[in-house]
């Protein structure tokens, strides 16, 4: 059953992955990829807070549905590299650059919030219940 609900929650997150990109993107890439960004950077801070949600560890299917279904298909390392080599191709070094920095450390910086989220979470249940 949890490849299934993987699966499912996977169709979930390339719609929502593809919609965003519609709404954001430029048809052409010459500015920074808006959708793609905001996908990977939600997703990170998404993939954050689900993965240290401790609560959510006893529901092994649940868990790896949301984090490697929908939260793997709603992001895109594939379309990053893709809109990354394009803008070198077409010598926008700047562009380039500012989104290759802006994705890398704001990923990394969106999974520690999302930790912290997910964290301060189970803290302020713990406090609640004692």
């Amino acid at each position: 059953m949890t490849v299934l609900y993987i699966g499912l929650a996977g169709i979930a997150g390339a719609l929502a992955r593809y919609g965003l990109s519609i709404a954001m993107n430029p048809h052409q890439v010459t500015s920074l990829p808006w959708g793609t960004l905001l996908c990977n950077l939600a997703g990170c801070l998404t993939l954050g807070f689900l993965a240290y949600l401790p609560g959510l560890k006893r529901y092994p299917s649940l868990r790896a549905a949301l984090t490697t279904g929908f939260v793997g298909a709603f992001t895109t390392f594939s379309t990053l590299s893709w809109e990354l080599v394009s803008m070198l191709q077409q010598q926008l070094w700047t562009i380039a650059a500012i989104y290759f920095i802006v994705s890398l450390w704001g990923g990394i910086g969106c999974i520690r919030l999302g930790r912290r989220f997910g964290l301060n979470l189970t803290a302020v249940k713990r406090g609640s219940e004692e």
